[in-house]
């Protein structure tokens, strides 16, 4: 289950995560911080990850184009990198079930 964390997310989460969920990614390690949305959807679909993002762009390539990539959406105000990381900790079970279920694409997280 690895985790591609869009650049609207700290890029310190992946190293924060590592031990639930190895060998994610952030789009700003992999120099992908600058590109469209578009391109980060196909890199996260040809290299399975599933993406992590505060953006609503996902939402609408996921309903135009399907799954995979598979995506989760966080949805909380403005909120810190611990907040973030304690959302993604709390739903790792659901994170693991999205990943896991192929008829669903999207995990929205409050």
């Amino acid at each position: 289950m690895k985790l591609l964390f869009d650049y609207n997310l700290s890029p310190r989460l992946v190293y924060r995560l590592a031990n639930s969920f190895p060998n994610s990614n952030h789009v700003y390690h992999l120099g992908l911080d600058q590109v469209e949305d578009r391109q980060i959807w196909e890199y996260a679909k040809v290299n399975d990850f599933t993406i992590v993002t505060r953006d609503s762009d996902y939402n609408e390539l996921l309903i135009l184009l399907g799954f995979p990539p598979k995506v989760v959406w966080i949805r909380r105000g403005n909120c810190s990198t611990n907040e973030i990381e304690n959302i993604l900790r709390a739903h790792y079970t659901d994170i693991q079930n999205l990943t896991n279920t192929e008829f669903l694409g999207l995990l929205t997280l409050y």
